[in-house]
């Protein structure tokens, strides 16, 4: 069934009317883009506003881009699934069950310890309070908030969305490729995509046409969230993309020009239950690096991600041939327009 174009325009209106909305949102049926409409400021001090082609932070989103990483690094047959932790990195965690293996850590099934624990913590900015976010700038830079610590649970046990895990995955991307993460992403998944926006930009030096991240302080004063996250993105979050380019990334990703048929089956297979369900009942559960909503048959695939003044959501409805993606540079409605959007499409 055709989304009823009128209508939607109608329904994210209402919503916005509401909550007002900051960002971009996206949608695309087949080869026409059914909507495209940005909202608000990307610089508030400035009054420049966000357009379609803004980059955007995509916190947690990046995720994906990394198990990306990962299924090339196994067609290439530097390393497998079954690989084990400690046979590909070789980097001290002497707490960490031998056991672990890639696809424990793609999963979040790992049992390691977090940096950053969001079943039992919810204010990642906190984090950097003792530790400042400007000395956090490559990825064992992250090891000391997590690599001596006693593991959660036995490796495959249960679902347990993990940041640190992805931190982990993106050391064997670097210790394997033997470039840095950033580079071998810029390198092997951005290049290939004609992603020629997005990249990994340092908070303190962010290029034109981006948006700043905003955090509310009152009614009307915000400050931005550059004290809030790290300094730069890495494996488990912050890449900068635009709405052209997760286009280009899913278009690339579902054409096998990223990965063979037979690996990218393997990254969007359903790996993992994590236990929640949507309002329409259907489970969102987890393959490799990518949500998968499923009633009887998959609904959607999608990436998503939330940091202080980010938030993210891209998914694709492969059966139908939809793409919906909304980028956010506030928090608060962006839940609420997504839920929005994708209850119309769903």
């Amino acid at each position: 069934m055709a989304i009823h174009i009128t209508e939607l325009e109608r329904t994210i209106a209402k919503q916005h009317e509401k909550s007002p909305f900051s960002g971009v949102i996206w949608v695309k049926e087949q080869s026409e883009i059914v909507f495209a409409k940005s909202y608000g400021l990307a610089n508030r001090s400035e009054a420049i506003p966000n357009t379609l082609n803004t980059r955007f932070a995509t916190a947690s989103g990046t995720k994906t881009f990394t198990s990306a990483a990962i299924c090339q690094l196994v067609e290439k047959n530097l390393l497998t699934f079954d690989t084990l932790l400690k046979d590909c990195l070789n980097i001290p965690f002497p707490n960490f069950d031998p056991a672990i293996t890639v696809h424990h850590l793609l999963t979040h099934s790992s049992g390691i310890p977090d940096y950053f624990d969001e079943a039992v913590m919810d204010d990642y900015e906190a984090l950097w309070k003792d530790r400042p976010m400007y000395t956090v700038c490559t990825l064992e830079d992250f090891l000391p908030m997590f690599q001596d610590r006693a593991m959660e649970f036995a490796p495959g046990e249960r679902f347990s969305y993990n940041n640190a895990g992805y931190i982990v995955l993106g050391l064997i991307v670097e210790q394997v490729s033997k470039l840095s993460f950033r580079e071998y992403v810029e390198a092997n998944i951005f290049a290939i995509c004609n992603m020629t926006d997005s990249g990994f930009f340092a908070m303190d030096c962010l290029p034109p046409y981006t948006a700043y991240g905003y955090i509310q302080k009152s009614d009307r004063e915000w400050r931005t969230n550059f004290y809030a996250v790290p300094v730069i993105g890495g494996s488990d979050g912050g890449a900068f993309i635009t709405v052209g380019d997760m286009e280009k990334f899913w278009q690339a990703l579902m054409t096998r020009r990223l990965l063979s048929e037979v690996i990218l089956k393997q990254m969007l297979t359903l790996h993992i239950s994590t236990g929640e369900q949507r309002r329409n009942g259907a489970n969102i559960d987890y393959g490799y690096g990518i949500w998968i909503e499923k009633k009887r048959e998959v609904l959607s695939y999608h990436m998503h991600g939330e940091d202080p003044g980010v938030s993210f959501y891209s998914g694709m409805y492969a059966d139908r041939d939809i793409q919906i993606t909304l980028m956010g540079n506030i928090v608060d409605p962006f839940d609420d327009m997504r839920n929005c959007v994708t209850d119309f499409i769903s």
